[in-house]
């Protein structure tokens, strides 16, 4: 078991290497479901505000 975790010397930076990539997949998803969030806020907030401004020019 041992020698599947140093692989000949190397599992230093191989496993570090697995660690990395594992952590920038995860940090792209919330980075990916934040931005996405933003967007629909902003989109909610700007079709809100044409509302009232359409409202207003019918009146």
């Amino acid at each position: 078991m041992s020698d599947f975790f140093s692989m000949g010397g190397h599992g230093f930076y191989i496993w570090a290497s697995y660690g990395m990539t594992a952590l920038f997949m995860i940090v792209e998803v919330l980075v990916v479901v934040l931005s996405n969030r933003a967007v629909r806020q902003r989109l909610t907030r700007m079709v809100r505000a044409e509302a009232r401004t359409s409202h207003r020019q019918k009146d």
